[in-house]
């Protein structure tokens, strides 16, 4: 990793002043870090540091003769609570990607949040902290809140007042796609059957902010076959006050390992002060199985010292079916731990969140 990013910079110190020349490029970053009292409702209660989905960008466009932009991103992940290790080796963890744009709308191909996980965005108000809705949303093998690789994605110019329409197709889960041998010994072709295919309509005009997605992955996709379909709105009834609904219906293949799940709740964002925000949520989770259901209640206060940094305290719980074993802290969070299987989850945190 370390040779790595000595290469990178070298290549950076050498290339930069040419590449400024043709394109705007851009560094980015986010330093959030919390601190946390997790209590599992069982064996453990304790205080932690926790980096949540911190990260380091680049982002370039440039400017076609054709009246058309080419632009790229690589976006990395970085651990601002243990200074980076247990990282690995991979580089480009997050959002990766390259694409051209114009009057035809928007075209790009990488890694990257499918149309199904940005759907999430009208209600996304614990975005990354403890009370994440995907705490609910994304668990067991019903998950669709996924980056997924090798993806050709589209989006259309704006329709009518605020409409834009979103496909994109995942070609396989891994950088080789898979192959299989007939009895000769002679690769066949790719057998496998992992894609992932994703619709999307989204509205965001004035104090309407929608998204409608539809997401399938096919019967060799890691955690088998399944199909989801998510509806989020959020109308701002004053310029202070932002509130907000979520409605998720999830199937899959095999339902006698992995039941039906639907997931429905209501959130709001009021800013009560000029810097100063409250919020709340309940999302309920309901499985087609015996006491499997889980409920997530958030309450957080935000206060915002500029414009790039941002503090805040949560307060999240999981209330748990016997079944059921789900944590208000479990999603883009480098402190975690378990729950167990009938008891609530609690959690509390003090977070910081730095944007450059």
């Amino acid at each position: 990793m370390k040779k790595t990013l000595c290469a990178l910079a070298i290549g950076a110190t050498f290339l930069t002043p040419a590449l400024a020349m043709a394109a705007d490029v851009k560094i980015y970053g986010r330093a959030h870090i919390s601190l946390d009292y997790l209590d599992d409702g069982k064996d453990y209660n304790d205080v932690g540091l926790s980096s949540n989905s911190s990260r380091l960008g680049f982002k370039v466009e440039q400017e076609l003769e054709n009246s058309m932009t080419v632009f790229g991103q690589i976006e990395q992940e970085i651990n601002f609570a243990s200074g980076g290790q247990n990282s690995g080796k991979e580089f480009a963890t997050r959002d990766t990607f390259v694409g051209l744009k114009g009057d035809f709308g928007q075209a790009r191909v990488g890694r990257f949040d499918s149309p199904f996980k940005a759907a999430r965005g009208p209600v996304n108000f614990f975005g990354d902290q403890v009370g994440d809705l995907r705490n609910v949303t994304r668990a067991g093998n019903l998950r669709f809140d996924e980056r997924n690789e090798n993806t050709i994605e589209y989006k259309s110019p704006k329709l009518g007042t605020g409409f834009n329409v979103i496909a994109a197709l995942s070609l396989h889960e891994s950088n080789t796609a898979g192959y299989v041998e007939d009895s000769a010994d002679h690769a066949k072709g790719d057998s496998k059957k992992n894609k992932a295919y994703d619709l999307a309509l989204t509205y965001k005009e004035g104090p309407i902010d929608f998204a409608a997605a539809y997401e399938h992955y096919e019967e060799d996709a890691t955690r088998g076959e399944r199909d989801g379909v998510r509806l989020a709105a959020a109308y701002k009834i004053t310029p202070e006050l932002n509130v907000g609904g979520l409605y998720q219906y999830l199937t899959h293949d095999n339902d006698v390992a992995n039941p039906d799940a639907q997931v429905i709740g209501i959130a709001a964002d009021y800013k009560f002060a000029p810097k100063t925000y409250v919020r709340g949520q309940v999302m309920h989770r309901d499985v087609d199985a015996s006491e499997a259901n889980a409920t997530l209640v958030a309450l957080g206060l935000e206060h915002r010292l500029d414009k790039a940094v941002r503090v805040y305290g949560n307060i999240a719980t999981v209330l748990n079916d016997k079944n059921s074993s789900l944590t208000p802290w479990e999603q883009a969070r480098t402190n975690n731990v378990k729950g167990f299987k009938g008891e609530d989850a609690l959690g509390l945190s003090l977070g910081m969140r730095y944007d450059f």
